[in-house]
């Protein structure tokens, strides 16, 4: 190749990646008007998130925000979700609880399909429903390949009473791929690495060899807020 041959290909090269570059940078998605206190609270469906808000379990109202990112593919989120809504349940009046997806797929390839699932149940009203089966049967679908695990959560959307076919449809909708970007773009910015992270109040929780690490989190920041743990706790007895 001569020198004028060499100079065009260079040229086309640099034209290629300057492309690329600007391509990303315009698909790169904007949340830098996302503050840390609004990332800490309820976020409301908009545009970024394909006008689907945040998944929540007791009262959005609240004080007390513990807010989840898990991949549903991540064995340690399994065990920590239920844990985690069994504290939304208990508090639910003090507290809320926010689900964030995260999936980590360069190690968990089936995350995501998990969950566009929980998604587009939503759409159907059965978001939490959805989200406690894929991860109570996560042996069941967590190696399948992709036409495998299709059938598996079809079958759990039949459990569910789900409309299957409406379930298909919205699987391939854009709104859940936005709504899984926007999460994920959120938990990058407060510093999520790994899965399952949970962030209470803005603040990181991080966890001990307590089984109950996650209430006893909780319970510092309901006495904080002015809630009578006490009575509560009593009134269960």
């Amino acid at each position: 190749m001569n020198g004028k041959s060499w100079t065009i290909f260079i040229i086309i090269v640099i034209a290629v990646i300057g492309g690329m570059v600007y391509l990303s940078t315009q698909n790169k998605l904007n949340i830098d008007d996302i503050d840390d206190n609004a990332m800490a609270r309820f976020i409301d469906a908009e545009e970024r998130n394909g006008n689907i808000a945040d998944h929540t379990l007791g009262n959005k109202d609240a004080k007390v925000v513990l807010i989840e990112y898990g991949d549903y593919q991540c064995p340690g989120c399994s065990t920590a979700a239920p844990k985690a809504k069994a504290v939304a349940e208990k508090y639910s009046d003090d507290m809320v609880l926010i689900f964030r997806n995260f999936p980590i797929s360069n190690s968990h390839p089936n995350a995501r399909a998990a969950a566009a699932v929980a998604e587009s149940a939503a759409f159907q009203g059965k978001f939490w429903e959805m989200h406690d089966m894929i991860y109570a049967n996560q042996d069941s679908w967590s190696q399948a390949s992709a036409s495998d695990r299709t059938n598996v959560f079809l079958g759990y959307a039949r459990e569910l009473k789900l409309n299957e076919e409406q379930l298909k449809k919205d699987l391939s909708e854009p709104r859940i791929t936005k709504k899984i970007n926007f999460d994920v773009a959120l938990g990058r910015k407060q510093g999520v690495s790994a899965t399952p992270s949970f962030y209470l109040n803005g603040k990181p929780v991080e966890a001990t060899n307590d089984a109950d690490y996650l209430e006893t989190a909780v319970k510092e920041e309901l006495k904080k807020a002015g809630v009578k743990i006490e009575d509560k706790e009593s009134a269960e007895k």
